[in-house]
């Protein structure tokens, strides 16, 4: 017998509402809210709206439980690192968007009390200034922390909005670079060497857990799912081998391959690897990659400038041209570096594009055609190069690469990817992360069963990935 499970998946440019229906040998979904997020640039920093968020999420589900009376359950899964400050049951302020430039001096302030390579050694993460616990020194620095007493990431606040249950899902505070990589606990002495308040934190919940009853949606069962999309996206990858590599590709490329135990040596670290938290016990061993965002922000720019923009227009133009000068103009000046710094903050992405060619005397693109071949070719090596890392830092072989998520969708960008790499490419599903959403949820539930490579068969017999194999120069 079929039954119904609510996803609610938070991106940071997007968010939906999913039903996915689970049955012996039977798997689907069906979307039935979409609805914008974004940053919000307000007089002390780039914030997220999150009470409007949520209200997008109750309108959707509202939605959801007209349409499919017997809900057995709802998961939330988002973003990673971002957090809400709490006192008592009350949040303090929107949160910051990880994009906000306010952890610059936080980053220093933590190096100063903890080295690279020892922070490393404790949480296996790679650098990125964003991360929780330099936000959360910024907090500290900045006296806001005085104000708190809890802290909770963004699906485990939405979470306890639902039910009045306080909690943080270990694959997403697997993020926030306070819990220790080899216990999955939270890293006390850690903890008190950054001088952060251990006692905001709140208990760790594994995916798959009862978290609550909503009571406005009759008392659903509310249950903790890999929250972290990524860790929902992986679950997802529809593969039926081992030897793997993922990309989920959307805002960001999570680019990696699934282990048993993390991997710390200094060259992981000098890599800038990343050892998150996976369901059941996995680790995701990955490297972030810019990711779409290059396009999506470049996008904006042109359409602010008063250009209309049809992207899939602008895909097939850059796709046919050549490998040689381009169409429009002489640009034979390769692929850019895609995880520059520069590129990190909103803003003019095509202005900073061109200035990274002009820096090195090379020419830059001049038409939208010629900046979206030259992201595209850019995020094609950069997933490359990853996913080359990711194999030989962890001795784990790869004969073929998943690309899920929206980036699924991207033909040319999959082609070049299958081209770079010499291997072959597996797009698809493109709601990997509500899919991997549903699964924790129906197996909780009792019905769905087995390990996730069981989950992942039926993934793939339900949703047939599309092939790009490497075509020969």
């Amino acid at each position: 017998m079929t039954e119904a499970v609510a996803a609610v998946d938070l991106g940071a440019t997007s968010g939906r509402v999913m039903l996915g229906y689970v049955g012996h040998n039977e798997l689907s979904l069906r979307p039935v809210a979409r609805f914008p997020n974004g940053p919000v640039a307000t007089a002390d920093g780039l914030r997220w709206n999150l009470t409007e968020l949520y209200r997008h999420v109750l309108s959707g589900l509202d939605a959801a439980i007209r349409e499919e009376t017997n809900v057995q359950s709802i998961g939330i899964d988002s973003w990673a690192v971002d957090y809400a400050l709490l006192s008592g049951d009350r949040m303090l302020a929107e949160p910051f968007h990880y994009r906000d430039e306010r952890t610059v001096p936080a980053v220093a302030a933590v190096h100063e009390l903890v080295g690279a390579a020892e922070l490393y050694r404790a949480n296996g993460l790679q650098h990125l200034p964003f991360n929780t616990l330099f936000q959360l020194t910024a907090d500290r620095l900045a006296g806001t922390l005085d104000e708190a007493d809890g802290i909770l990431l963004i699906p485990d606040l939405l979470g306890f909005w639902l039910t009045g249950v306080k909690g943080a899902e270990l694959t997403n505070a697997s993020t926030t670079g306070l819990l220790s990589v080899t216990t999955r606990r939270w890293d006390d002495a850690l903890i008190q060497r950054l001088s952060l308040p251990r006692s905001i934190l709140p208990d760790l919940i594994e995916p798959g857990t009862l978290l609550g009853s909503a009571t406005r949606f009759g008392g659903v069962q509310v249950l903790t799912v890999g929250s972290h999309d990524t860790a929902s996206a992986v679950v997802a990858v529809p593969s039926t081998r081992d030897d793997f590599a993922y990309i989920s590709c959307g805002t960001w490329g999570l680019v990696g391959v699934e282990l048993e135990s993390p991997v710390l040596t200094d060259a992981s670290r000098l890599a800038n690897f990343t050892n998150e938290g996976g369901v059941d016990g996995r680790v995701r061993f990955l490297h972030n990659v810019m990711g779409l965002w290059l396009l999506s922000e470049s996008v904006r720019t042109w359409e602010h400038e008063g250009q209309a923009i049809d992207l899939p227009a602008l895909i097939a133009a850059a796709t046919v041209i050549s490998a040689g000068p381009f169409s429009a103009g002489p640009f034979d000046a390769g692929p850019f570096d895609a995880e520059d710094p520069r590129f990190l903050a909103p803003g003019d992405m095509p202005g900073r594009i061109a200035g990274w060619y002009s820096e090195r005397g090379l020419p830059a693109p001049r038409t939208p055609a010629q900046f979206v071949r030259a992201i595209i070719e850019s995020l094609a090596v950069a997933f490359t190069e990853a996913v080359a890392t990711a194999s030989a830092l962890s001795g784990k072989p790869v004969s073929v690469i998943h690309i899920v998520g929206g980036g699924s969708q991207n033909g040319l960008l999959c082609q070049l990817t299958a081209d770079r790499s010499g291997l072959p490419v597996l797009a698809g599903p493109v709601e990997a992360t509500a899919i991997g959403n549903v699964l924790v949820q129906a197996r909780a539930q009792g019905l769905a069963s087995g390990s996730l490579e069981a989950m992942r068969v039926l993934v793939a017999t339900s949703f047939s990935p599309r092939r790009f194999d490497p075509r020969i120069p």
